[in-house]
Parts: C-alpha cells; sequence; structure tokens
C-alpha cells in the first residue's frame, strides 16, 4: 500500500516543485491550500507525512500543525525560508509536534539538486516513524508557558579552569531536546556544553536566542576566536565547522571552518567531536549522540569512546528517528545507550 503526503501550501508554485521532487518516491501526493484545508483533510485521513508552510491564509501553518497533533498525530515537516523570523516561527512549530523542516525548494545556497534531494531523504525517513512515537512526543510536548529566565548568575573563570566539556550532537528531531537540556542545567553548572545541531546559518542565530532565554547559562551562538568557558553553552554557527583551538596563552577558542570537506552538513558533528581530542584528553570530553538521519558523529564517537571518553547514544525507544545514534552504536562508539530522559539526568548531575 502506497504511502501518503499532504503537501500544504499557498503557492501553487511551491505545490508543483513540492509534487515534482516527492513523486519520485512513488507515494500518493495530496494538496491542500491553506492550514483549514489541510486540518479538514489531515483529520479525515491518515497521512505518512505532511508538508507545511508557514505564512498562508484563512489559517497558519503553526496553528494547522497544533490542530493536526492533537487530532491525527502525524509526521510533519514545515516549510521554511531562509529568513530571521520564519526561523522563530519554524521553532514553534516543532514545540507544536512539527519534527523538522525543509527550505522552500531551490532556497538552498548548496543548490537545487541537493536540495531536493533532502527534501527526499526527509520525507522517506518520516514516513517510517511509528504512530506510537508521533503520539508520545504530543504527550511530551510543552503544555504551558514556556520558561523565561531574566537573571543569569556569570559563571567566574576561563578556558584554562575547563575540567570537562560535553560534547552534543543532533540532528531531525533534535531541537526540543536540546532545549530541554538547556533548560534543565543548573545556574552553578561547571562545564562548557558544545552543540552541533543540523541547521543553516539564519537558523542558528534563532535558536541560540531562543535557548537562552530559557536557561539559566549564557548561551553563544559562536563566532571565530570566541574563548569556551566553564558553565556557558556554545551553538555552533550555521555554515561553519566548530573546532577547537589552543592559543598561546593556554586559553582555548572555538575556531572556525569553512571548508566543507566530506561533510554534508555544515556544522559537522564529526568535526566538532575529532577536533575535541586535538585540545582536551578523551577522559575529560562527554559525547553525547542523539536524534537523527544519516551517521554524522558516529566515526566521531568511535574515536572518542577510544581515547577514553564517556559517550552515549539515544535508543531506539525514544529517538524521533534512529539513525545517527544508530550508527554510532553499531559501530562501536557508545559507551551507553539510553533513552533520552536518562541522558538528561546523566547530562544534569555530572560531577
Amino acid at each position: 500500500m502506497a504511502k501518503k503526503v499532504l503537501i500544504v501550501d499557498d503557492s501553487a508554485l511551491v505545490r508543483k516543485q513540492l509534487t515534482e521532487i516527492i513523486q519520485t518516491l512513488d507515494f500518493e501526493i495530496d494538496v491542500a491550500k491553506n492550514g483549514k484545508e489541510a486540518v479538514d483533510k489531515a483529520t479525515s485521513l491518515q497521512y505518512d507525512v505532511i508538508t507545511m508552510d508557514i505564512n498562508m491564509p484563512v489559517m497558519d501553518g503553526v496553528e494547522a500543525v497544533k490542530r493536526i497533533m492533537k487530532a491525527q498525530p502525524t509526521a510533519i515537516l514545515m516549510v521554511s525560508s531562509l529568513t530571521f523570523n520564519d526561523a522563530e516561527v519554524t521553532m514553534d512549530a516543532l514545540d507544536a509536534g512539527a519534527i523538522d523542516y525543509i527550505t522552500k525548494p531551490g532556497t538552498m545556497n548548496v543548490g537545487k539538486v541537493q536540495n531536493a534531494q533532502n527534501i527526499v531523504d526527509l520525507v522517506k525517513s518520516l514516513s517510517r516513524i511509528p504512530k506510537r512515537r508521533l503520539q508520545r512526543r504530543v504527550q511530551k510536548a510543552p503544555q504551558k508557558e514556556r520558561k523565561v529566565v531574566t537573571q543569569k548568575v556569570e559563571q567566574v573563570g576561563d578556558s584554562r579552569d575547563i575540567q570537562k566539556v560535553i560534547l552534543i550532537g543532533s540532528s531531525t528531531g533534535g531541537p526540543g531536546l536540546i532545549e530541554q537540556i538547556c533548560a534543565s542545567l543548573p545556574s552553578a553548572y561547571k562545564y562548557p556544553v558544545c552543540i552541533v545541531q543540523h541547521m543553516p546559518e539564519q537558523f542558528t542565530e534563532a535558536f541560540a536566542q531562543r535557548l537562552n532565554r530559557s536557561s539559566m547559562l549564557n548561551v553563544h551562538e559562536t563566532t571565530n576566536g570566541m574563548e569556551l568557558l566553564p558553565g556557558n553553552i556554545y551553538v555552533a554557527r550555521g555554515g561553519v565547522h566548530m573546532n577547537f583551538a589552543k592559543k598561546t596563552s593556554g586559553k582555548i577558542v572555538i575556531k572556525e571552518d569553512k571548508e566543507k570537506g566530506d561533510n554534508f552538513f555544515q556544522p559537522s558533528v564529526n568535526d566538532m567531536m575529532k577536533s575535541s581530542l586535538n585540545i582536551f584528553k578523551g577522559e575529560n570530553l562527554i559525547g553525547v549522540l542523539l536524534t537523527g538521519i544519516g551517521d554524522d558523529g558516529a566515526d566521531a564517537m568511535v574515536e572518542l569512546k577510544k581515547a577514553g571518553a564517556y559517550t552515549l547514544g539515544e535508543s531506539e525507544e525514544s529517538a524521533t528517528v534512529y539513525g545517527m545514534p544508530k550508527v554510532a552504536f553499531d559501530r562501536g562508539g557508545v559507551c551507553e545507550q539510553l533513552n533520552f530522559s536518562d541522558i538528561l539526568k546523566k547530562i544534569v548531575t555530572l560531577k
């Protein structure tokens, strides 16, 4: 039985472009011109994947996501343009239960062909997500207003005081987990937390600002030469790799690398984790690999573990997409495979 996709967009051109891309999968394709039409169709039929535009007449995409996820939990991909405002709204949609986002066809700077392949890969992967996992995702969605932290405790110290470093990589399904981690860390947390979440540049800026509003710690989008400080959180900037370097003074800084290399993703989890081994002893590193499509981070987790680092991979039971952590586990790069709730506890209570 063919899988079904609903394409929701008020632009006939975008509906046509997405249809041409997705029909290579031989899925049944239906369309809707606004959020209300999408809700009506999605609650009367069962789709495997829905692509959802953000700005539409009658009902916008975020409201449509909320209603669909409440009535008929479905794997939803937001269709976003590369603007700061759309990045903010896309994050709201992910909070409401959408799983990931794609950029409008042809808007990715890597080129139309690569963007189209990314869309195909995402739709294919999301169509395989079990319904029980989507239902659990809705149950765990925040039911109250987002916590906003107005006062933060400034950490005292510099990078030469660092005892341990937490390295976190995630992709599809990851933003909400990253947000839980940042919001859960206490103000007295001693260690720097370095995060690679696969996102384009305009999104990482909005994401870091969003995390900063709900965290007791200061959250930064990385810049080249930024010092790595205890008790701070660093989100790798989109479009560059997040590496580390030691200055002659002994201070440790972020070193951005604009060369893409062999990695499809930029920033890459592999790049961040492997670079850490050039600066820190393995025993002082904690590597964490969360939900995501593909294998980014898997090789680096193997190297971290061999060097004496403590590595954690998200389990199939809790991962929205059991891709990146599965490959790391299969290759022997995971010390412990745990549900996300247990990974969160490990990070928060780290001594």
